[in-house]
Formats: structure tokens, C-alpha cells, sequence
């Protein structure tokens, strides 16, 4: 059974056009979830909007959005002129240009959502579009209005289908250079990157999504499990204790580990004794 749709629209790739629906590729409806109490009366609590000065509560139909300046007044915007707002990414997804499938950087990637025919007159040309961009490599650029923004994204092949997934844009990532500034000036000892590509290479494997493991989740429902049984709660995992102090002989002890032999340590060359001037 397919998920309900959250947009329905046009695909658009030059004067090809068809018609396709949005699905969220994602979901976390399995995830432990938990609802906030009352602690004397072990009862849910419910969020409500509350006037700032009069602390009174105000209805949904009292509600308008505001936007602040800077001398704290707000320009005031009603729910129907938001609504007003028309652009054409809000019913039609087109395609602006093409990048090779690895351009885009993962820092920019945001949610993934199926991207499938909206009927059985669509089919065709949905499938054209997507068996050109599979034969060239490419991903499809595009912007979409979703959940009332307007979002740059990608249209890449996948399986049978395609995959849309929204980006960030520029201006909310930050800057790489205000993080691992200072971390270019350290030197690393060719012995050590060398120990450590050898482990990297003893633990390369194939990407296999079905051996990922929320081990946080699995904690969460131990405990439920054992509070709803009367026991007592599982005992925490013991926080690591080793601290690194000798970097090369850590790493050599974890290629040990992997059941490879470490290579000989580089012999540090002794210097010449300087001879003495007459």
C-alpha cells in the first residue's frame, strides 16, 4: 500500500511534462515515542499558544504570523495572504539543469522523498525522463514549494523509480573554515597514516543498510520492558576508560586486533657528532 501523498503536481523536463505525486521516503513511525505527564497526576499535557503578557491562552482562530523588526514592532501577515502566494514550484516540479550524480555534497542533502507517476497517462514519459538521466549519470536540479517554503532539490534515478530529496541552502550551512580552521597545521607521521589505512582496509565491506542497529533504541525498549515487568532497569553500558597516550602504539594494537601484522617501526637516523672548531 502506497503512503499518502504529500504533493501532487507536474514534472517538467524541457516540453516534456507529466504528471507525478511525492511520497516521504522516510518514516519514524517505529521509533519510540513519549508523551510528557503530569507528575502528580500522571496525566499527558498539551502545548498551547499563550499571550506573553497575560499568560491567557489564544485560540487557533486569534493566531496570525508576525514578523519581528528590529525596533520590536512586527509586520503583521495573515494566514490567507500566505496562502495567496503564488510561484510556480508550487504545482510544477521542472527540471533547470543537470550535475553528475556525485556533485552534490552530502552537507547539503536533507530529506528524501519517492518521486512516482501520478497516473497510468504519465507513465511514459516519467520513465523517459528517468532512463536518460540513468544512461548519462545525472541528477536533475529543481526547486518545489513543500510544507509552504520553496526548496532547491535533486531528481535522481532510483530502482524502477526516482528519488527527490530537498537541500539545504547555502546560507544554512556553516562554514567549514569556522570549525577545522587550525587543523591543516598539524603533520601527521607517515608511519601511523600507514598503520591507519591498513585497518581501514582490513574493515572495508559493501554498504548493507539492513545491519544498521539503533542500539540507543534497543536500550530505550529494555527499559521499558523491564519497568512495565517490575524489574529494575538495565545496567548502563561502562564508559570507556583507556585514554590515547601513545597514538602509534594504539594503533598498532588495533591492527593486531584485525589479525595483521604491524610493519617495523622506522628507525630514526642518529645524527653526526658536529666536530669541534680549531
Amino acid at each position: 500500500m502506497v503512503a499518502r501523498a504529500v504533493w501532487k503536481g507536474f514534472l517538467k523536463l524541457d516540453t516534456v511534462t507529466c504528471g507525478v505525486k511525492l511520497t516521504g521516503a522516510t518514516s519514524e513511525s517505529e521509533k519510540v515515542h513519549f508523551r510528557t505527564l503530569n507528575r502528580k497526576s500522571r496525566l499527558p499535557v498539551k502545548a498551547r499558544y499563550v499571550d506573553e503578557e497575560t499568560g491567557e491562552p489564544v485560540e487557533r482562530e486569534d493566531q496570525l504570523k508576525g514578523y519581528e523588526l528590529d525596533n520590536g514592532d512586527f509586520v503583521l501577515i495573515e494566514p490567507e495572504e500566505i496562502k495567496s502566494l503564488k510561484v510556480t514550484s508550487e504545482h510544477t516540479l521542472e527540471i533547470q539543469g543537470f550535475v553528475d550524480e556525485n556533485a552534490v555534497q552530502s552537507l547539503y542533502l536533507e530529506k528524501p522523498y519517492y518521486l512516482y507517476p501520478a497516473d497510468k497517462a504519465s507513465v511514459e514519459a516519467y520513465a523517459v525522463v528517468r532512463e536518460a538521466m540513468k544512461r548519462k549519470k545525472r541528477v536533475g536540479t529543481a526547486s518545489i514549494v513543500l510544507y509552504q517554503r520553496e526548496r532547491p532539490v535533486i531528481i535522481e534515478p532510483y530502482e524502477d523509480g526516482m528519488i527527490m530529496t530537498t537541500l539545504r541552502n547555502r546560507d544554512e550551512v556553516i562554514a567549514a573554515d569556522t570549525v577545522f580552521d587550525g587543523i591543516k597545521t598539524s603533520k601527521v607521521d607517515p608511519e601511523m597514516a600507514e598503520i591507519a589505512s591498513l585497518i581501514i582496509e582490513k574493515k572495508v565491506t559493501k554498504f548493507d543498510p539492513s545491519k544498521f542497529e539503533d542500539r540507543y533504541e534497543n536500550a530505550l525498549i529494555e527499559l521499558i520492558n523491564a519497568k512495565r515487568a517490575g524489574k529494575k532497569p538495565p545496567k548502563a553500558a561502562p564508559a570507556p576508560k583507556e585514554n590515547v597516550i601513545n597514538l602509534a602504539d594504539i594503533l598498532r594494537k588495533s591492527l593486531e586486533k584485525e589479525g595483521v601484522k604491524a610493519p617495523a617501526r622506522q628507525k630514526t637516523a642518529k645524527a653526526e657528532p658536529k666536530r669541534k672548531s680549531a
